[in-house]
């Protein structure tokens, strides 16, 4: 199938040069080039095929207005704008992939455009800021491909280099997209499972059981981005259906660790109507930073589990607090929910002792009545769907199977 237009994304008031370039290669390639323009500031520069005037308008805005405003509020307008035009492209098949160039507020502007695309539509951002540790923000729960320009923005040998592998990657990968289309008819139902390295027995044992059943599996690990990418999916029905083993992302969420996801976790897959089975899997603790937990925690009970990562045992207050956000979260749903609770632990670390920050022992991970705080709150809140308790450890074969067993139920035939 002849590939249709890609989109080029830049700000012709500081990157005409680069636009034009990138816009020149496609051309050479057979593609036709369709050039948005996101300046921030109203300009002369020709050559857009949809301008500033036009997408500022698309956000209820005027570009003469959006040029008088704070840089962060008129990027997020440009963002309203042009994701509306980008997407309303993709969703006519107007477009068959989409490419960008920019600097750190470029950057913010088209990557905040290409996440509203689905995954594995091809989707490159050029970009120095590729290059340091800011991208996982950029990136978030897509799948964009980052290219680094080495250098910053000016036309040279080695950037032009860049941005020619870009046109070619975005090319190839549009090219691959048309050719997975028909064979995408065909594909088994995929499952999103989240997951974690300690609850690996219990992520294992459902793998093996839901692809010995026929189903494809993904798993989603939840580390912040994890999380957001099991949202995102669910929500636009890549998933058929969610076993949400890991929730413990709302541990993070509470407690502003290093693994939280945005407001959308635990919400999506509920919005679309997607079966899920929900485990309180490791919220018994929130993640920090080694050397960074907060002033205010430091009286509590850790565990160090590498290099990196410090554990903090969730204690009484926030297994509540824990309890009626998941409530909270799935009693929109409109698809069944099952929420399995193991009552004998929810992760492995149940084995451990808790330490100070020194590392002396002060107490056991296991602590049951704290747990039973989540359970009784999430049966006092949830509305929407079952709760159903075991008297065993979330790592136990039988717990995982019960999972899976629960799921088909919940699946339609």
């Amino acid at each position: 199938m002849p590939l249709t237009k890609i989109a080029v994304l830049a700000t012709l008031d500081s990157k005409s040069e680069a636009a034009t370039y990138m816009c020149d290669v496609l051309k050479g390639l057979g593609v036709e080039p369709w050039l948005m323009d996101l300046s921030l500031k109203p300009h002369g520069i020709v050559g857009a095929d949809i301008g500033g005037d036009a997408l500022a308008a698309k956000s209820g805005s005027r570009w003469t207005d959006v040029g008088e405003m704070e840089r962060s509020e008129a990027a997020e307008t440009m963002i309203k704008g042009g994701t509306e035009a980008l997407v309303a492209a993709y969703d006519a098949g107007e477009i068959s992939g989409a490419i960008a160039v920019g600097g750190a507020n470029g950057c913010t502007v088209f990557c905040g455009m290409m996440r509203a695309l689905p995954a594995l539509f091809p989707k490159v951002m050029v970009t120095p800021v590729a290059a340091t540790a800011a991208v996982q923000w950029y990136v978030a729960e897509s799948d964009i491909a980052m290219f680094p320009t080495i250098s910053d923005i000016v036309m040279n040998r080695i950037t032009k280099s860049v941005m020619e592998n870009a046109c070619y990657a975005v090319y190839g990968m549009a090219q691959a997209s048309e050719a997975r289309q028909d064979r995408a008819q065909d594909a088994a139902p995929l499952i999103g499972v989240s997951s974690f390295g300690n609850l690996q027995k219990c992520v294992d044992r459902v793998t093996e059981r839901l692809e010995g059943e026929g189903f494809e599996v993904m798993h989603f690990h939840a580390s912040g981005p994890g999380g957001k990418a099991l949202e995102n999916l669910a929500g636009k029905k890549e998933l058929a259906g969610v076993i949400d083993i890991t929730t413990s992302e709302l541990c993070d969420i509470i407690n502003d660790g290093v693994y939280r996801t945005g407001d959308d976790r635990l919400t999506q897959a509920g919005a679309a109507g997607l079966p899920q089975v929900v485990v309180p899997g490791a919220i018994d603790h929130t993640n920090w930073w080694v050397g960074e937990c907060p002033e205010r925690f430091k009286g509590r009970e850790f565990y160090q589990y590498n290099m990196e990562i410090l554990l903090m045992r969730t204690n009484a207050a926030e297994m509540t607090e824990l309890g009626e956000m998941v409530a909270e979260r799935l009693n929109p749903a409109q698809g069944p929910v099952t929420v399995m609770i193991p009552s004998k632990g929810f992760s492995q670390h149940i084995i451990r002792k808790t330490q100070d920050l020194d590392g002396n022992e002060i107490g056991t991970w296991l602590q049951p009545e704290t747990d039973q705080c989540f359970t009784d709150a999430v049966k006092a809140n949830l509305t929407s769907g079952e709760v159903k308790e075991f008297d065993l450890q979330i790592n136990d074969t039988e717990f995982a199977d019960a999972c899976v067993d629960e799921f088909l139920e919940l699946m339609p035939k």
